[in-house]
């Protein structure tokens, strides 16, 4: 068994003609959220992954065995649930709203700008849909977010490189612009905004397959 206990994220650093060459190994997200696993590359080796505790492997994450060899990582692609908002009868912010009620139940969750994914879940796919949104099971890659106090705060890979922003902007605010505990002003938006709209007969969000 060929120990690999380095990860490059991203491959950061790396020459794209080295990546090119690199194995490869094919790891769903149960395992990708491991610190120590055994895998099979694409050249038949067998590797034992010894990586510092809470470390999390993502999709094109770059793994350093310890004869020096390179592993790219790849997301296998899983049954996930995705969500969309409905065209004919709702909005983009329904997406936000869902995101949301998840968030509050702790769910692991990928966000893109018109679709969300989680692993398979009839209770919630059910709630979902009783908020209007479409439903679809689905096989592919799954990529949730890590958080926004995640360790390296990378926490999506797409959004990893070259989005490096920080906080230190380097001009102020000034005094009314209060980002931090502000409460010059109130919203009011309270509560859950629930949608008051009828569907009309026979409309039902069926979920899908791909």
């Amino acid at each position: 068994m060929l120990s690999a206990s380095k990860l490059l994220p991203q491959g950061r650093g790396l020459s794209p003609v080295l990546l090119r060459r690199a194995a490869t190994v094919e790891l769903d997200w149960e395992v990708r959220q491991k610190s120590r696993f055994d895998a099979v590359d694409s050249t038949g080796r067998t590797l034992g992954v010894f990586l510092p505790r809470g470390s999390v492997v993502r999709g094109s994450d770059v793994l350093v065995a310890e004869d020096g060899s390179l592993i790219v990582v790849r997301a296998r692609p899983q049954p996930v649930m995705v969500v969309r908002a409905c065209a004919e009868h709702g909005s983009p912010f329904d997406l936000l709203r869902a995101a949301y009620h998840l968030g509050n139940r702790h769910v692991q969750l990928e966000l893109t700008p018109d679709h969300l994914k989680l692993e398979p879940d009839h209770v919630l796919g059910e709630m979902l849909e009783r908020m209007h949104l479409i439903v679809s099971e689905e096989e592919a890659a799954f990529e949730p977010e890590a958080g926004a106090y995640a360790a390296g705060g990378t926490s999506h890979p797409h959004r990893a490189e070259g989005h490096a922003h920080g906080h230190g902007h380097g001009h102020e605010h000034g005094r009314g612009h209060g980002h931090e505990g502000d409460t010059g002003h109130d919203h009011g938006h309270g509560g859950d905004h629930d949608h008051d709209h009828d569907h009309g007969p026979g409309h039902k969000h069926d979920r899908g397959t791909t």
